[in-house]
């Protein structure tokens, strides 16, 4: 049943992104380039979905810890973690520079590659390419790998 639930979630994530037109990196990148604010080029449509998404995710935080226990799960599984170390400052940059470049992120870049452009299969070779070069590099340093998979 959990299964099914998760596809659920997954699917609308996935028409959220169609539908507010977020899994198109034109839309993104025209976002991200604030040189265009005052011309009518920019699009701040992205803005009031980033909005929306906190206050929901804040919102639901505050209610559902106050659960004795998730509803598909036995506790509940919070980071430990509180510290800020390099990889909390690498990791995002990473990930920003890669946004900003190609418009994708990971969510948006699963959707179009229903639309089968090119670019978004470009980008999910590239990430998955990524996702392995970290795992191999954090397998190679015992240090890094335990904070990575903790």
């Amino acid at each position: 049943m959990s299964v099914l639930i998760r596809f659920v979630i997954g699917l609308t994530f996935g028409l959220g992104l169609l539908i507010s037109g977020m899994s198109n990196p034109a839309k993104v990148l025209n976002f991200l380039d604030l040189a265009a604010i005052g011309t009518g080029a920019w699009d701040p449509s992205l803005m009031f979905v980033m909005i929306g998404a906190v206050v929901v995710t804040f919102v639901g935080f505050r209610l559902v810890l106050k659960w004795p226990r998730p509803i598909l799960g036995e506790t509940f599984r919070l980071p430990a973690k509180t510290d800020v170390d390099l990889r909390v400052i690498i990791g995002p940059a990473i990930f920003g520079v890669g946004w900003g470049v190609a418009g994708f992120c990971p969510g948006p870049a699963f959707v179009a590659l229903g639309y089968g452009s090119s670019a978004s299969i470009q980008f999910m070779i590239a990430m998955l390419v990524g996702m392995a070069g970290a795992r191999a590099l954090a397998e190679r340093q015992p240090a890094l790998a335990g904070s990575l998979y903790e």
